[in-house]
């Protein structure tokens, strides 16, 4: 099969998309497949291909910090260019089908799918609608809490509003809050909130970016995630911090985290942790062709609350969806493959 492998694009989380890509397309080669790797935000989008059963693909690095804006809309205008017209529009209609390592911006928002469901481009990962759904946390929490999932009170500070408006200022007053883009991925720009002035200098940073602020109750307890492939809940991880939020430093560096899988918890807590994630997977409009990742964090009194679904989660030799799929028994291969079966039915 000849698979197209799109990865890189334009967000703060390029540098694990091209690192998700490279371990994707070894994967891939592992198995048998005709591979081509693209960047389409790259100024050279063919990174290598076609690559064939035997060839080997290098594994990158994430780099400390995520990239700036400035670099970010110099690609953003490189990617819309590749994707609407020219040879990298001409190498997805020849492809069997398109492998999706995009993570974040474009890449998970739902305009790339969208624009291969224009094309009738078979590709992995859940539709546009359903990607739109999830990206927004605040509009994904107002589903998920309709659905009857546990949810925190959320509230937003918009680009155009003034001073803290009153349900932000109440969160804080309340306690300590987390404060993070409403649309981004790779917990980039996460902060914990003490009091409204450190409030104000943080979103200075991320509203002159013309991105809502979401601010929420910081939950103190235990960090879970769950990943849904296909119709199959894998098995539950922990996530065991040693800095106060899980930022993306703390995300892609050594030694800020540790992560366990299978979760030492009780049977019955996992299974609760394992329903709620397919039932949030299914309510944002994932479909049984489609994966998810869904995060928890519980609350003082040791409850789990749902902070958000993520329609494109990491795919590198580290990232959380791996290693819940060696816990199911799975190899990276595995993974990489039965997800690409997905697309193709």
């Amino acid at each position: 099969m000849r698979v197209v492998i799109l990865c890189g694009g334009e967000s703060s989380e390029r540098d694990v998309s091209l690192a998700s890509g490279r371990s994707v397309a070894q994967a891939l080669l592992e198995r048998g497949h005709e591979v081509v790797l693209v960047d389409p935000a790259a100024a050279v989008p063919v990174l290598a291909g076609p690559l064939h059963p035997g060839d080997t693909v290098d594994e990158i690095g994430v780099a400390k910090e995520p990239p700036s804006l400035s670099d970010q809309q110099q690609w953003r205008q490189r990617m819309y260019a590749a994707l609407t017209g020219g040879p990298v529009l001409d190498l997805l209609r020849g492809a069997d089908a398109v492998f999706l390592a995009l993570h974040g911006g474009w890449g998970e928002d739902g305009h790339v799918q969208m624009l291969l469901e224009m094309a009738d481009i078979p590709f992995t990962g859940a539709g546009s609608a359903a990607c739109a759904a999830a990206w927004h946390k605040g509009r994904a929490q107002a589903v998920l809490g309709a659905a009857g999932l546990p949810v925190v009170e959320r509230a937003l500070w918009r680009p155009g509003d003034g001073d803290v408006p009153e349900n932000v200022a109440r969160l804080v007053a309340a306690g300590p809050v987390v404060a993070k883009p409403a649309a981004d991925g790779s917990s980039v720009s996460v902060y914990r909130i003490d009091s409204l002035s450190q409030l104000r200098q943080v979103s200075s940073e991320v509203r002159s970016r013309g991105v809502e602020l979401l601010v929420e109750p910081f939950l103190p307890g235990r960090e879970f995630t769950v990943a849904v492939v296909g119709d199959q809940v894998l098995p539950v991880i922990e996530i065991e911090l040693t800095t106060p939020v899980w930022d993306y430093a703390a995300k892609y560096q050594p030694g800020a985290v540790s992560e366990v899988c299978p979760a030492h918890v009780p049977a019955a807590f996992a299974s609760r942790l394992q329903e709620v994630a397919l039932h949030a997977h299914r309510a944002l409009g994932f479909d049984g062709d489609s994966y998810s990742r869904t995060d928890f964090r519980c609350d003082s009194g040791g409850e789990p609350m749902c902070l958000e679904v993520n329609a494109l989660p990491g795919l590198t030799a580290t990232s959380l969806l791996p290693l819940a799929a060696t816990g199911a028994g799975w190899t990276y291969p595995d993974l990489v493959q039965h997800i690409l079966d997905l697309a193709m039915h």
